[in-house]
């Protein structure tokens, strides 16, 4: 009766009762505030937000204050929220954003129908409404658990639906799903810790449904979202370097040999993916099932000692290259008598191992799985193993019902790591809604081709619609003839790039190749130019994926999250936001053949937009049809975008972040910040506040730039104490001086791009740094004059490319040798900018016709160059 006295009338209540680590996302209360709560006899609403709403019905009114496989905590701080009342327990419920009627009319049936329950929203100004069974033909989807033999977006499974739509609201229910008998998950007393294990729910019917009513706020809808359901964890930093993997009999040998084959290539790597001939496999016997009725060899926990006679020792080497190591399992077949873990399994879980007989899995059952990982699997991380694949595929169930084995054993592996001490990383498929709490995903066995390419940028900004941020996917695909497509490659690793997670793999086909060297030119140079982009971008990357952890919002997103009103962003089916600082459309068609150049329709949201492979500024909103060459990756950034990068290194943070790398976009007008986050990388403090940031900020004044790089605020363990920079102002004019605190700084001007490269020394990090980059008078206000030069420049270098290859036949007029090399000369001479410009635009309409001219005699050439100069359409 209180708590109905209490919800009758207006409530503008903010509980003070919050679990101390709920901020950290480790422990939750899954007991909502009785104030949020409105009981009517079998019937309970839970106002967790002012647009998030729990639905329970109970024909005994017994209400669920457990939390369930996904809706961990439920006290958050009540919303204001006004309810009404009437004859036959009707009730009028009212937050700021929605209207609940509910009324089980005077027969007393009070479970949620079409007929008695009914909510009133806004979408986009407009009303709405929904009520029990209203279908959603505009949900806009999530994910789902593998794409295995997938063809193109025609995949095995359907894709699940997400936690928003164009309708504005979305449902789940979670009626049926199984619970925790405790959401304590801060494990205090490491693995002597109470582990959360699986309750099921009291038999008979029930409704327990969240409804999600944020119209068009798709943002507020995720972040709520990971307010009752758990963040999205930080994975370590070395997860964002490059993954090697490669279904393949290796052994140590020739594992050490492709890490040699790397550092001497200068291409970085973090990751080395052993797939499942790691342990004994019986594949050179006819195929034969084991005691548990799987394949026998499938599941296996014991090194094969003929691949890696001495296991130690090569873990340990491949950790002083700065290495990562996980290992591929099957789970499925339990603990067979070969296992090197058996005797002592078989011990533990009271068999005798002098029997012979096997040890089930039983993932579910909480002592097995407490035997599992300190018999089976803690033996083996001690050697070295970082973390875990999980390639689970065998069994669709548990011996619970309603206990998806994908999703309970990425729990289980995931929680193991956490009760360790350790920042957990896994590596698995998707287990249904609730495992965003678990990266990192495996995508499964893509098949090699454009199409599969073309559905995975789609793909994976999609599963942030349900919280999953960190898709991985087989690069290069996995499924192939041998037959292999350089450019297909090519795209798909700069795909990769702007990927959340950078692992390139296939099969087992002699044929087939994705050691990146080994391609033929330009193919092989343009895969290490990606490579090491991706290593430069780390900073921008864990700063990003920070930000997943504060917000819900996944790195890699739909362009709608920001652009809801805008129909094309629902259609730029190819195009993502990277972050907060860029828009991603990475191609995936070939090029044509006749030109070398890939065509692709992008959109651009409004506003100004500088494309950043050429430097041309383009306007939105506006579907545009672009052309790029090889090595050209079409990113988009706002004037003003503010990007830290690294310096080279082998692997993740082989060295401190020394100079820390700004590259910093034109034209902000009334400036840009962006505040760069760190952290020890491999700890999980960073849930506690150890961590620092830094404040940049970017102000322009005349023809003046000022990078302002704010004292660091809070600390961690093995921050560097001093930091130099390296300041790059892209697609601008060269300063006439660039200053810290009155003393002249070194710069240099890389000319094809025009940016300015200026070096800071070293300083503390606690120290404010201002930078100011000066230019000659006006200069701001002629940018336009340098509108696309980068792209022109990569077009007169593929024109003196193509005109050279056949030196005996074609060679480059001087006009176009000495159109390509304007950039080059500005480099030298960064003051004589303007003559070469002025030189520039009295060449350029000579450049096409001599360049058509020389390759008059072979017609394919000649429309090479016409084609690739046919974009030439901006004067210098």
């Amino acid at each position: 009766m209180a708590r109905r006295a209490l919800a009758a009338a207006l409530i503008i209540a903010f509980s003070p009762r919050m679990v101390s680590l709920h901020a950290q996302g480790r422990a939750f209360d899954p007991a909502a505030d009785p104030a949020a709560e409105v009981v009517d006899g079998n019937v309970r609403i839970t106002v967790l937000t002012a647009r998030l709403l729990r639905l329970e019905w109970s024909p005994a009114g017994a209400f669920e204050d457990h939390a369930s496989l996904v809706f961990l905590n439920r006290r958050l701080p009540v919303p204001p929220f006004e309810v009404r009342r009437g004859g036959h327990g009707e009730l009028w419920l009212r937050t700021k954003y929605l209207k609940l009627h509910y009324a089980p009319g005077a027969d007393g049936d009070s479970k949620f129908t079409a007929e008695n329950l009914s909510i009133d929203l806004t979408v986009s100004g407009s009303a709405a409404s929904w009520h029990p069974g209203l279908s959603d033909p505009e949900n806009l989807l999530g994910t789902t658990r593998t794409l295995d033999r997938a063809r193109g977006s025609r995949t095995i499974e359907p894709i699940g639906p997400g936690l928003i739509s164009r309708r504005g609201w979305a449902l789940v229910d979670d009626s049926e799903r199984p619970l925790f008998d405790s959401a304590d998950f801060s494990f205090a007393r490491g693995e002597a810790s109470p582990w959360p294990w699986l309750l099921q729910r009291p038999p008979g019917p029930r409704q327990d449904w969240y409804f999600f009513g944020y119209g068009h706020d798709y943002r507020a809808a995720l972040g709520d979202y990971v307010r009752v359901a758990g963040r999205i964890p930080l994975p370590p930093r070395f997860a964002f370097g490059a993954w090697w993997s490669r279904y393949w009999a290796y052994s140590d040998q020739e594992l050490d040999e492709l890490v040699r084959g790397f550092r001497e290539n200068d291409v970085p790597l973090d990751v080395l993916v052993i797939d499942m001939d790691w342990h004994k496999t019986f594949l050179d016997a006819p195929p034969v099932n084991d005691a548990s009725g799987h394949l026998k060899g499938w599941s296996g926990y014991s090194w094969n000692r003929l691949l890696f006679p001495d296991p130690d020792q090569f873990l340990r080497r491949l950790h002083q290259e700065g290495l990562k190591v996980t290992l591929n399992l099957h789970p499925a077949s339990g603990i067979q008598p070969w296992e090197d873990a058996y005797p002592a399994m078989a011990r533990a879980e009271g068999i005798d191992p002098a029997s012979g007989k096997y040890v089930p899995f039983q993932i579910t059952d909480r002592t097995f799985a407490k035997n599992y990982f300190d018999l089976v699997h803690h033996p083996l991380e001690r050697q070295g193993v970082d973390f875990w694949w999980l390639d689970w595929q065998q069994e669709p169930q548990t011996a619970v019902p309603g206990v998806n084995p994908t999703w309970w054993l990425n729990y289980v592996h995931f929680t193991d790591q956490e009760r360790e001490g350790k920042r957990p990383l896994l590596f698995h498929r998707w287990g249904g809604l609730g495992n965003h709490r678990y990266q990192i995903g495996f995508s499964g066995d893509t098949r090699s081709d454009w199409e599969s390419l073309a559905f995975q940028p789609w793909f994976t900004a999609t599963a942030a619609n349900v919280g999953y941020a960190y898709w991985s996917h087989d690069i290069g695909g996995h499924i192939n003839s041998g037959n292999e497509d350089p450019e297909l490659y090519a795209r798909w690793v700069q795909f990769g790039v702007f990927s959340p997670i950078l692992r390139t793999h296939t099969t087992k086909n002699g044929a087939a190749e994705r050691r990146i060297w080994a391609y033929p030119e330009p193919y092989a140079d343009t895969m290490r130019d990606a490579f090491q982009l991706r290593y430069a971008l780390q900073p921008y990357l864990y700063t990003e994926a920070r930000r997943t952890y504060d917000t819900g919002i996944a790195l890699l997103r739909p362009l709608y999250y920001d652009w809801p009103e805008e129909a094309e962003a629902y259609q730029a089916r190819g195009e993502y936001e990277f972050g907060s600082q860029m828009i991603a459309a990475p191609v995936t068609a070939p090029a044509d053949p006749a030109t070398g150049l890939a065509s692709e329709s992008v959109w651009l949201p409004p506003g100004p937009w500088i494309e950043w492979p050429t430097g041309q500024w383009l306007r939105g909103p506006a579907r545009l049809e672009r052309r790029y060459f090889l090595g050209q990756i079409p990113v988009f950034v706002r004037p003003g975008a503010i990007v830290p990068m690294a310096p080279p290194m082998r692997y993740t943070g082989e060295k401190p972040t020394d100079p820390l790398i700004l590259t910093v976009f034109p034209g902000s007008g009334r400036g840009s910040s962006y505040s760069l986050y760190e952290d020890d990388g491999r700890g999980e403090a960073y849930r506690h506040g150890v961590l620092a940031r830094t404040r940049i900020e970017v102000r322009e004044k005349g023809d003046a730039t000022t990078i302002e790089v704010e004292p660091a605020e809070g600390s961690y363990p093995g921050m560097p104490p001093t930091r130099g920079y390296e300041v790059r102002l892209v697609g601008d004019w060269p300063p006439v001086a660039a200053t810290e605190n009155g003393q002249r700084l070194d710069w240099h001007f890389e000319g094809n791009r025009l940016t300015t490269v200026v070096s800071v020394p070293a300083g503390p990090v606690t120290a404010r740094r201002t930078i100011v980059v000066q230019r000659a008078a006006g200069a701001a206000a002629r940018r336009g004059e340098l509108d696309g030069f980068a792209g022109r420049m990569a077009r007169y270098r593929a024109v003196y490319d193509a005109l050279t290859r056949n030196w005996s036949a074609t060679h480059s007029p001087d006009v176009v040798t000495d159109a390509m090399q304007a950039g080059d000369r500005i480099g030298y001479h960064p003051e004589r900018i303007e003559t070469e410009l002025e030189h520039l635009r009295a060449i350029a309409p000579l450049v096409p016709a001599a360049a058509e001219a020389m390759a008059k005699s072979d017609a394919p050439l000649r429309a090479r160059v016409t084609s690739i100069l046919a974009d030439d359409d901006h004067s210098p």
